[in-house]
């Protein structure tokens, strides 16, 4: 079975080796037909600490690294601006 990938923005890097990713999903909602869009935040493991706020990033599924993390960040695809 494949490891999940999702995109999200990282919005905060202050523990060491963890950085905190807001990822965000837009679906048409099944009854009022509208597009909502919903939140929520991932823990990932980033060994070098390398990534920053603001930074967008790909976090993959992985084995616990800790008791909340289950994710660690594959790459950095864009910097936002700030």
């Amino acid at each position: 079975m494949p490891k999940r990938i999702l995109q999200g923005t990282v919005t905060s890097d202050k523990n060491d080796q963890t950085v905190t990713v807001l990822v965000e999903r837009r679906f048409t909602h099944p009854v009022m037909k509208k597009t909502v869009r919903q939140s929520k935040k991932y823990r990932a493991h980033d060994a070098n600490n390398q990534f920053k706020v603001g930074d967008v990033v790909r976090i993959q599924e992985c084995a616990p690294v800790s008791k909340t993390k289950r994710w660690e960040v594959l790459v950095e695809t864009a910097r936002a601006e700030a």
